[in-house]
């Protein structure tokens, strides 16, 4: 991986694709644009003829792709991940626009890797698949009819995202906390407002969402996450009342 390009740090990330074609397609609109990193998370084969078709002269990044049983796995060592959906609701709230997507990147994502995360062709992500991304992101398309083939999207994406992202220039060296590590931290304070009663029993995830949210604005790094955990770590001993101090 070369330091200096700032697309070597850009993954995409495929969440059971049902299509070999599409997938083959995919790769070709990635390195059309630069990209050269494809990540799957279970879904079709790839090692047949349609998908090797349409991939046509980019089929080393589908040789490349690597998979995943989960999409936890495959967001593992990235500090941005960014969910593209097309619909909007309670936990699909703050998308950005692609070139927006691409402005935050060049001025934020420090060293970094990014993940960019599409999901399934006919339902895309859960509602659980998106808490586990730092952000969202939706391309604008006609209320009459505003669904994209897999391809378009993510070639869509590559465009914005390779233009916007000046080659040679190093984003400030700020490296946010991972995905593994900020879910570390979410199960960790899951189990401590648990516990203080903060969550609600029969659905602690409704809650938790929001907190997820909240986090992902706040950009945290490592540092920032070891703190947070030793405040919960802190609530937990505090709750022993002979532990627990008053205000001066």
């Amino acid at each position: 991986m070369t330091e200096n390009n700032l697309l070597d740090r850009i993954c995409v990330v495929l969440v059971e694709p049902q299509s070999p074609g599409n997938v083959g397609m995919v790769c070709r609109a990635m390195k059309n644009m630069g990209l050269r990193h494809l990540r799957l998370v279970k879904g079709c084969r790839t090692d047949q003829s349609e998908a090797r078709r349409f991939a046509v002269a980019a089929k080393d990044l589908l040789d490349g792709a690597v998979r995943f049983e989960s999409l936890e796995e495959a967001l593992a060592d990235c500090g941005i991940s960014v969910a593209t959906t097309r619909r909007i609701g309670k936990y699909r709230q703050e998308t950005m626009e692609p070139v927006e997507l691409a402005t935050r990147l060049r001025e934020g994502m420090g060293a970094s890797r990014v993940a960019l995360v599409f999901g399934r062709e006919d339902n895309g992500l859960s509602t659980d698949e998106l808490a586990l991304c730092r952000w969202q992101a939706m391309i604008p398309t006609s209320e009459e009819y505003g669904s994209l083939n897999l391809a378009q999207a993510v070639l869509i994406f590559c465009y914005e995202v390779s233009r916007g992202l000046v080659p040679g220039v190093k984003a400030p060296e700020r490296e946010l906390a991972t995905t593994a590590e900020m879910e570390v931290l979410y199960r960790h304070m899951e189990k401590t407002l648990y516990e203080i009663g903060f969550l609600n029993a029969a659905n602690p995830a409704h809650l938790m969402r929001t907190v997820r949210r909240i986090f992902a604005r706040a950009e945290l790094d490592v540092r920032e996450v070891a703190v947070l955990r030793g405040m919960m770590s802190q609530v937990e001993w505090a709750m022993d009342p002979s532990k627990r101090r008053e205000l001066p």
